[in-house]
């Protein structure tokens, strides 16, 4: 098995990395901050010194880096050395970015001689540990098909979606949906909370109903609880909320439900909660109440 590179670390890249690491696939794994790639080298990867390292010794790479900004700094995407670092390379891009920024950065690696595949995933840093992620790719077939081979470990399904963005754009699709249901779920907690209603009852009452998903699940334990411990978070979901509206509004799309999330997310993240997790949006749904 080829050695495979891994760029990013974070809530979401290192249960990933630590899947490829258990599965047997040699990894070099590259992080800003050094101290997300000790539990991954104890594992048994490497830690490359610097990104380009990664490069030197992987044909391969993942790409989970937080935003746009973050993966331009990192590889250098508007720097002439691009050119160089990705030549001869499938670079893989998995984080949530815009459609338009990934249909460029395909562009700027195949005119610099380098395979791009679109791969983002659905699930939160639980399915992440559990190897448990829905992962969407779109690039030219047969990248695919070998990129399907290196991300099975970190999956319990993957899907191909086409060309870029069309990964991207399924996966907001399926992030509408979800951040609709888990708001929805805060409101329900905030509804019964304020009647005096017993939270515990209610997330049993919600498992042992028809509409209980392993998200539910484990939001309603957390709104029950007042465990916001992060798994996605709320930051991260506002910044997607923004995303996804944009891809809305450039095809004239009606988006009522997503508008009011997006609202919601941003009034929470303004309150003091952007590192918590997203199921922390009923702290702008109880300031809503206390203003009316």
């Amino acid at each position: 098995m080829k050695t495979v590179g891994f760029v990013g670390l974070g809530i979401m890249g290192q249960p990933m990395a630590l899947n490829l690491v258990w599965s047997g696939t040699p990894l070099v794994v590259w992080n800003r901050t050094l101290g997300r790639c000790l539990p991954v080298e104890a594992a048994g990867a490497h830690v490359a010194s610097n990104v380009g390292e990664v490069f030197a010794r992987c044909e391969t790479v993942l790409v989970m880096l937080a935003d746009e900004p973050a993966i331009d700094d990192v590889l250098g995407c508007r720097t002439s050395a691009f050119d160089d670092l990705v030549r001869r390379h499938t670079v893989v891009q998995m984080g949530t970015v815009s459609p338009a920024y990934s249909q460029w950065l395909a562009e700027r690696v195949t005119e610099a001689g380098g395979c791009y595949v679109e791969a983002p995933v659905s699930g939160s840093r639980s399915p992440a540990e559990a190897g448990e992620l829905v992962a969407m790719l779109a690039g030219a077939p047969d990248d695919c098909a070998h990129v399907r081979e290196v991300v099975a470990p970190m999956c319990a399904a993957v899907f191909d979606c086409g060309t870029p963005p069309n990964a991207l754009l399924t996966k907001f699709a399926v992030n509408l949906y979800m951040i609709c249901m888990v708001t929805g779920l805060a409101e329900a907690y905030h509804f019964a909370e304020s009647h005096g209603l017993d939270q515990a009852l209610l997330d049993r009452i919600l498992d042992a109903g028809p509409m209980a998903s392993a998200v539910s699940r484990v939001k309603s334990a957390k709104l029950a609880h007042e465990d916001f411990d992060v798994q996605a978070g709320l930051a991260d979901v506002h910044k997607n909320t923004g995303l996804i509206t944009r891809a809305a509004r450039t095809r004239g799309i009606a988006s009522p439900m997503l508008d009011a999330c997006h609202a919601l997310y941003g009034e929470a993240v303004a309150l003091g909660h952007p590192t918590e997790d997203m199921a922390a949006v009923i702290h702008a749904i109880r300031a809503r109440t206390v203003a009316a």
